[in-house]
């Protein structure tokens, strides 16, 4: 029946036209376009226009990245992400995480693969180890799946570039030992306080010296990719390099401030 009367879209509700395992139109897919946009070096926050932004400079060339990271670095070396959390993306990335829609899963992962590419010449001889974040066993129970590692075992598996095809899958790294409130609606300071002591190494001899490759699908405040990092890096780990699907951006450019002057600092996401 479903051959011969094709679903809508989950997305924007047309009307399929050709039967697929993915509920979601080619115009949706299509429109789940990478990013485009002046952004943070460091976590990938948007910089709304060159005139907006400041540009750090070292020894060798000007590189431009937001006041708070100038002034608080994260704990993570890098944040890449393939598409900003919105529109279609955010959508999909819905279907498979609230919804149970596991075809979603390889575009997903392809997503997170293009990702993996702003990072395929930061490494040493070492291969890095792929690290997906963890979900607290009774979300894991009630999902059923984490979608992090779902995702990042699609991405891994189509990953193939000189660098980065020895990538290791690792799941049994990092923890997350401690049942966390929602984020939604709290300060930074509240999010770093709800996520403290949230993640723990287990395994700190397998990290020990290596650097690690975070994988989450969503960036959206930081505090957990921070957090996580954190600790990894207490355990041994060399650098944590953050990659996701997609990110949340700031409603308000990230600026850095005027020389000489105090501005508060912007949750890292």
């Amino acid at each position: 029946m479903a051959a011969l009367f094709p679903a809508d879209c989950r997305i924007c509700n047309k009307s399929l036209t050709t039967f697929s395992r993915l509920p979601v139109c080619p115009e949706c897919l299509e429109s789940t376009q990478p990013m485009r946009v002046p952004s943070c070096a460091i976590c990938g926050e948007r910089l709304f226009s060159a005139t907006s932004l400041t540009a750090h400079t070292d020894a060798s060339n000007e590189t431009p990245i937001c006041g708070p990271c100038r002034h608080q670095p994260p704990e993570f070396t890098r944040a890449a992400a393939y598409g900003s959390y919105d529109g279609a993306l955010r959508e999909l990335i819905h279907l498979l995480k609230y919804q149970g829609v596991r075809p979603a899963a390889p575009v997903l992962g392809g997503m997170l693969a293009r990702a993996l590419l702003a990072f395929s010449g930061e490494f040493g001889e070492v291969a890095p180890i792929a690290v997906p974040v963890p979900l607290h066993s009774s979300k894991l129970r009630s999902r059923g799946f984490n979608q992090s590692e779902v995702v990042a075992r699609v991405a891994l598996k189509h990953f193939r570039t000189a660098r980065l095809q020895r990538l290791e899958l690792n799941t049994r790294v990092l923890s997350r030992v401690r049942r966390t409130q929602s984020q939604i609606g709290l300060t930074h300071a509240q999010r770093s306080e709800n996520l403290r002591g949230a993640f723990a190494v287990l395994r700190s001899d397998e990290i020990a010296g290596r650097d690690v490759l975070l994988l989450d699908d969503v960036l959206t405040t930081g505090t957990t990719a921070n957090e996580c990092a954190r600790v990894l890096k207490q355990s041994g780990a060399e650098q944590v390099f953050v990659a996701t699907v997609a990110r949340l951006f700031s409603p308000q450019p990230r600026q850095m401030p005027e020389s000489g002057q105090t501005r508060s600092m912007q949750a890292h996401a």
